[in-house]
């Protein structure tokens, strides 16, 4: 009787673990068939994009026209760098349209950036960092940027409200980043996922910009909590 309770265990382990295979499996199922039937997906890979988040900005700035050409740009958690890539079109930094302006994209993530024509990328870099804030002021023209731009996110823990909290607090330390590095008049576009906090962010960004508003793409999925903060017209702060 006591010689069978170790392999009991064993069955009720491989039971317990084969349950949690086939969750995970379902679940990756139902990712790829949302991919497929995805038109955002299919756009991004015909159009070359490295991902579908790219049209985020594409409609973001067709209809607010933050991105012109000659601006210079940070893009904050850039990997794998489809918001760059809008960037770079839209400021004319890789000089493709020699009868505009020539902008500048500089891309920050903790990850690594493939190499893109025409932007400057920062992998490995905390945008946190007062050292990575000291070399932003050395790379762009003038030490300053016109618009930042924030698609990062933390990686998700499960808790909505913990996952809530982390990124608005990203966002919080992108003002930080503000302060030091974008000009006056600039933009900020950065995302956040809805909850009882927002209002905290919504409240410091007003403080500094004469313009605040949520914006919320069509290729932002309608089921999701993000959601985007559009903050324009800088204002330093008084020292």
């Amino acid at each position: 009787m006591w010689a069978s309770l170790p392999q009991s265990r064993g069955l009720h382990c491989s039971v317990r673990l084969l349950k949690k295979q086939q969750s995970r499996s379902a679940a990756e199922q139902r990712w790829l068939q949302r991919q497929r039937a995805d038109p955002y997906v299919k756009a991004s890979q015909q159009q070359s994009f490295r991902c579908r988040s790219a049209f985020k900005l594409l409609q973001v700035d067709d209809k607010f026209r933050l991105l012109q050409p000659g601006l210079s740009v940070l893009d904050c958690g850039a990997a794998p760098g489809a918001w760059s890539q809008v960037a770079v079109h839209r400021v004319n930094s890789a000089g493709t349209d020699p009868g505009l302006p020539r902008g500048t994209v500089i891309g920050i993530d903790l990850l690594n950036i493939p190499s893109l024509d025409g932007a400057h990328f920062l992998s490995n870099h905390d945008v946190t960092d007062p050292g990575t804030h000291a070399k932003l002021q050395e790379l762009l023209p003038r030490g300053r940027a016109h618009v930042i731009l924030s698609d990062m996110a933390p990686n998700a823990s499960g808790f909505r409200d913990m996952d809530h909290e982390r990124l608005i607090s990203m966002c919080l330390s992108l003002i930080d980043l503000a302060e030091k590095v974008l000009q006056p008049r600039g933009s900020l576009l950065c995302k956040y996922w809805d909850g009882g906090l927002a209002h905290r962010l919504q409240e410091r960004l007003s403080s500094l910009f004469g313009s605040v508003r949520t914006v919320k793409p069509d290729a932002s999925r309608k089921d999701s909590a993000e959601r985007y903060f559009l903050a324009r017209m800088y204002r330093e702060p008084e020292k």
